[in-house]
């Protein structure tokens, strides 16, 4: 009769497995696909850096047994999309309404607000600088600060026409009055609502 031996894993390997990361992977990503804690999927790579992560490269994973966890969590309840933000600037990462983006700097502006009418669109109506329809998320900048075609993301702003804590917006409008740290937002509705937005400071976030 043969004798059959059984392989048990190392208890290290059971507790953890091997990632290949895909384009837009960061650490903070990855913590929460996983479920595991940010420092501690830092510390198992001290050899990768939060800044040199591409597709192919291969990253530790502790702890699976919580990642499957919290992935059975997940699958037993709705996702329920709140309005958060959190930076992690030790990595140049800012997280909003559950999504990662990696940003290049910061910058605090003063910020207004203005609506489609032709009044306050010097006459062209309702388009921005590039004629195309104004929309949430089109701010209006001074291009020597901030160049047409930037994408940021707003924060520090309250009004009931935009999105709590946080929105993605793109310069893609200019105003007379606007020059220097200064943007304008459009935001849909009415003049007088519009108006109630007033002027506040806000934190831009340099997205790719």
């Amino acid at each position: 009769m043969g004798i059959s031996f059984v392989i048990h894993p190392h208890p290290a390997e059971a507790a953890s497995k091997v990632h290949s990361a895909k384009e837009g992977d960061t650490y903070y990503v990855l913590s929460k696909q996983y479920g595991v804690d940010l420092n501690k999927l830092m510390q198992a790579n001290p050899s990768i850096k939060a800044t040199n992560i591409y597709a192919g490269l291969k990253i530790t994973i502790p702890s699976e047994a919580k990642a499957v966890a919290a992935t059975k969590a997940q699958a037993a309840s709705p996702a329920v999309m709140l309005p958060t933000l959190n930076v992690f600037p030790e990595n140049k990462v800012v997280e909003a309404w559950g999504k990662t983006f990696d940003y290049s700097k910061t910058l605090n502006v003063k910020a207004t607000a203005y609506s489609s009418a032709a009044s306050e669109n010097g006459g062209w109506g309702a388009v921005d600088y590039f004629g195309n329809p104004l929309e949430l998320g089109t701010i209006a900048v001074d291009p020597k600060v901030i160049p047409l075609g930037t994408k940021v993301l707003v924060t520090g702003h309250t009004h009931p026409g935009l999105p709590k804590k946080a929105f993605v917006a793109e310069a893609r409008d200019i105003g007379g009055a606007i020059k220097g740290n200064k943007i304008d937002i459009f935001i849909p509705g009415s003049p007088k609502s519009v108006r109630e937005f007033g002027i506040q400071d806000v934190t831009l976030y340099f997205i790719k």
